[in-house]
């Protein structure tokens, strides 16, 4: 736009009606968003954002007590830790040795909307969630999202133009990832808490791993996470309750159909016992105190009690 200074008068102005935006037009946001975008996508890293659903949240407490994960949406991010992991890295403590990387990824909001949020359910719509997920396939790090900044830069011709994730290394607590993203999914397979189940003999078929079975009686359900036919031993993990002892286990894949005999929910074979040692206290306290009293304060989990 040209501007005229005719006849010759003081240069200053109480009516801007009409004249460029020279700080905030939507042609030099849409410019410097185009910058941005085209930056990520050079400089950036290929990820997979993981939208968290909520199972069962406690509302009194504001705590969510069960959730999955069922997708997992390709996105370019830029990594902004270019030297390295941020955080106190590894810690020895008394519990043993603590991974505490922290990184921060940079999301350019035009390129989330498209590839994330018109694509999935958020818990809050329109930007990233604490307590998403973020999948660095570069490193096979799986990080929990837990801030987002949406103030850096500091509106930039008046606007915002990404968003600033900042991240810690996930902890997995036995929540349920079925992205179809193998490595993903097979985080879960190695770290959830699994059982294993005894059949009695006359049972047929063979399960396969990761078919869903479900007992007859109880109508409880689980994943394959292992199958032994020679000794009839069956690991599952993510059970919905608790299975019937004696009930008929079927295969809801191969069709295979067993008959459950024993089983307990306290050895976990996703861990070593020197690790997970829940078994051994249980065996070693019946020495020590007589569980024949009832507990008033309510059950725990036993070798031999198996409603737990």
């Amino acid at each position: 736009m040209a501007f005229s200074n005719d006849p010759p008068q003081d240069y200053v102005f109480s009516n801007h009606t009409g004249l460029l935006k020279a700080n905030g037009s939507s042609q030099e946001q849409k410019f410097i968003e185009n910058l941005i975008v085209e930056s990520i996508e050079i400089y950036g890293q290929d990820i997979y954002y993981l939208p968290r659903t909520y199972v069962n949240r406690d509302t009194i407490l504001n705590e969510v007590e069960t959730s999955n994960f069922t997708q997992a949406l390709a996105v370019r991010a830029y990594v902004n830790n270019v030297e390295g992991w941020e955080g106190q890295g590894e810690l020895l403590s008394k519990f043993g040795v603590r991974v505490e990387d922290k990184t921060t990824f940079i999301f350019s909001r035009e390129k989330f909307t498209s590839a994330v949020d018109d694509n999935a359910v958020l818990n809050v719509e329109g930007r990233p969630n604490e307590g998403d997920l973020v999948w660095f396939p570069a490193a096979k790090h799986l990080f929990e999202i837990k801030f987002v900044e949406a103030e850096k830069p500091f509106y930039q011709l008046g606007k915002g133009y990404v968003w600033e994730v900042q991240c810690e290394l996930f902890e997995y607590a036995d929540e349920q990832l079925d992205t179809g993203v193998a490595e993903i999914d097979a985080i879960e397979n190695s770290f959830a808490n699994a059982i294993t189940v005894n059949f009695a003999v006359g049972g047929t078929g063979d399960f396969t791993v990761g078919e869903v079975v479900a007992g007859g009686t109880s109508n409880v359900t689980a994943e394959v996470k292992a199958w032994d036919s020679a000794n009839r031993q069956l690991q599952v993990y993510n059970r919905t309750g608790i299975f019937t002892i004696p009930e008929t286990v079927t295969g809801q894949t191969s069709g295979a159909a067993w008959t459950s005999a024993s089983y307990n929910t306290l050895n976990n074979v996703n861990t070593p016992d020197t690790t997970d040692q829940n078994y051994n206290f249980e065996v070693a306290d019946d020495d020590i105190i007589d569980f024949t009293e009832s507990n008033p304060f309510g059950s725990i989990g036993s070798t031999t009690d198996t409603t737990i």
